[in-house]
């Protein structure tokens, strides 16, 4: 009796190991689609279903919805790797959106977006950052941390300065930065950081701050 007690835990115990490990990939390390299928991905484009069952939302559309701030309930959909906030009232960025850890594109473009938060850079999955038609005046430093960025969309804002970390983004194809006033020095500046990418730049301001 007791061998077969011993041998119903031990089978037991297998089982409970691999319902855990099952449930912890499939929570916890969502595995990243390529661009191809997230970008054919059919969106969820209410927040209330995306909240109904959070951790199975990948691709959330909340364009035009009349949000007047970053909605934190966002930070549930912890296996997300599709966000699209933009044409909202959004001024800043949560620092806590690193939590988005397998986000892979995020648009925030015409929202009146004036800060950008150091914890950006914590988005190691991120491929392609759209922050376009925005009241932006600055970087964060940690930009240069996005290791996988393939696409830096900054076209329209109000940027004076550049980081030098700029010239970390190693995967960085397309930089655009026009409709912004940039002298001669600073445009020549940017591309001599990023040989490798195609930078977008309107003719320079001819100006000297």
């Amino acid at each position: 009796m007791i061998k077969l007690l011993v041998k119903i835990y031990s089978q037991l115990f297998k089982v409970v190991l691999f319902i855990g490990l099952f449930c912890h990939f499939n929570t916890s390390n969502a595995q990243l689609l390529d661009s191809l299928t997230l970008d054919t991905l059919t969106p969820i484009s209410n927040l209330n279903d995306a909240l109904k069952n959070p951790e199975a939302v990948v691709k959330l559309v909340l364009r035009k919805q009349h949000l007047k701030s970053f909605p934190k309930e966002i930070l549930k959909c912890k296996n997300i790797q599709y966000l699209d906030i933009s044409k909202n009232t959004i001024a800043e960025l949560p620092d806590s959106i690193y939590l988005l850890q397998n986000l892979q594109y995020l648009a925030c473009s015409k929202t009146g977006l004036k800060h950008l938060p150091k914890e950006i850079g914590k988005l190691h999955h991120l491929k392609y950052l759209n922050l376009n038609q925005n009241d932006l005046e600055s970087l964060p430093p940690q930009i240069g941390r996005l290791e996988n960025l393939q696409v830096l969309d900054l076209w329209s804002n109000n940027f004076d300065e550049y980081p030098s970390t700029l010239s970390d983004l190693k995967s960085l194809r397309v930089l655009d930065l026009r409709n912004i006033l940039i002298s001669d020095e600073d445009q020549l500046t940017i591309q001599n950081m990023l040989p490798n990418t195609k930078v977008h730049l309107s003719p320079s301001c001819k100006c000297k701050w």
